[in-house]
């Protein structure tokens, strides 16, 4: 489409020193705003990428993808109900869990919590947990040891570190109109779950058989969690396991807890795709500037071109190479800035944290406590595609005017 002719001119024409001062700083100021557009949306699309990496590698390789808690009761024949939830073919695993709430206590801290106990060879089937966990504390997670692995948010409120002991006051049920004293348990803090976020400062682990006792469940659970093949699907895949179990099961999936995360992520990327658009159009409404002033200060060079036999197609090839030069120069620096940035955003945000002494994100209200990212090569190309065909949207109408230029006209007003 483009010849060598119109390329070469327009390159000596973007390159020469201009005659106007002001067409110079328009084409300047249009090239940096375009780097810095694309730059700031590359910088916020990683950042929602790490976003949704958190959420998936972190809160749903650790909260069960779906429950079936018992309703009336305690679920007393679990074992019955793995094996059916098992027998789906969307069901990867199912293990057993005891729930409640209870107040952890050391010293003068008080800290609300919820106490879940696990049975340590089958939740490592349907969860990471041991990922987050110390190895040695986890190999050492036994029953009957008194033992608690507590979340690094819980243990830091109460300031409590791996050795110490802490009472876990868990509430009495009573059919009466009496309030009863809560039972209080001692308790050694065998590790941490650390997972730098909101799960951090609620969540306490007891062994499955020791949450039993301590609740008075005795062989009974209180429900069954899964894992399933396809977390985006889990309410789906929930519901129709639930169907087939004997028990009369609350039915419960991540999605139900979590899911307006996932939906607030898809939802911002949509957004930073469509002021995307608008900041980089905006960018390039300078190079219709630019390359309108461009035409009246190069128009007597047009002219002799024209006399020198110059059709209309070589005129407008040449100004639309020099604005494509804009809006390639300012997509290639804004995505090698955009990228470095991108790479090392959680370090910088972290640094400017400790410089101002302000944390961003709490980790007991955001699921994450920093602020992540993962760079894309496909919406590093996608940004900077788009800059470079808005920038060559924008020459047409320049380039079509200097094509209509009268040769005569320009010669004698010289």
């Amino acid at each position: 489409m483009f010849s060598s002719l119109s390329l070469f001119i327009g390159a000596r024409f973007s390159r020469a020193k201009r005659r106007n001062k002001m067409v110079s700083f328009i084409s300047l100021s249009s090239t940096i705003g375009i780097a810095v557009g694309v730059a700031v949306i590359i910088i916020g699309l990683s950042a929602m990428n790490g976003f949704e990496r958190e959420l998936k590698n972190r809160v749903l390789s650790v909260v069960p993808h779906g429950e079936f808690e018992g309703v009336r009761a305690p679920v007393s024949n679990w074992q019955n109900m793995v094996q059916q939830a098992q027998q789906s073919p969307h069901v990867v695993a199912a293990a057993p869990y005891v729930r409640f709430t209870a107040l952890a206590e050391k010293d003068t801290n008080l800290k609300a919590i919820e106490v879940r106990g696990v049975d340590k060879a089958l939740e490592g089937k349907v969860s990471s947990l041991v990922n987050f966990v110390e190895p040695k504390a986890w190999a050492q997670f036994q029953a009957d040891q008194q033992q608690v692995i507590l979340g690094k948010g819980v243990a830091e409120q109460l300031a409590v570190t791996p050795g110490d002991y802490i009472t876990l006051m868990i509430p009495e049920e009573s059919r009466s109109a009496k309030v009863q004293a809560p039972r209080r348990v001692r308790v050694k803090v065998a590790g941490l779950l650390t997972l730098n976020g909101q799960i951090d400062h609620n969540l306490v682990l007891l062994p499955l058989k020791d949450a039993q006792a301590y609740s008075r469940l005795g062989d009974a659970v209180t429900g069954v969690s899964i894992k399933v093949d396809n977390v985006l699907n889990a309410t789906a895949i929930v519901r129709e396991v639930g169907d087939t179990l004997n028990d009369y099961v609350y039915l419960r999936s991540w999605q139900q807890k979590y899911g307006f995360l996932y939906r607030d992520i898809q939802l911002v990327r949509t957004i930073i795709y469509l002021v995307m658009v608008l900041v980089i159009g905006v960018a390039t409404f300078n190079i219709v500037s630019t390359l309108m002033m461009a035409v009246k200060d190069r128009a007597s060079e047009i002219a002799i071109l024209r006399t020198m036999g110059a059709k209309d197609g070589l005129i407008k090839r040449i100004f639309v190479w020099q604005g494509v030069f804009s809006g390639v120069l300012g997509s290639v620096f804004g995505s090698l800035a955009g990228v470095v940035i991108a790479l090392n955003l959680t370090n910088l945000i972290k640094g400017l944290e400790r410089l101002i002494g302000h944390h961003f994100l709490s980790g007991d209200i955001y699921f994450v406590d920093f602020l992540p990212s993962q760079v894309v090569a496909s919406d590093v190309l996608m940004v900077s595609g788009t800059a470079i065909v808005l920038s060559l949207l924008a020459t047409w109408y320049p380039a079509s005017r200097a094509s209509r230029l009268n040769p005569a006209t320009v010669l004698s007003a010289k």
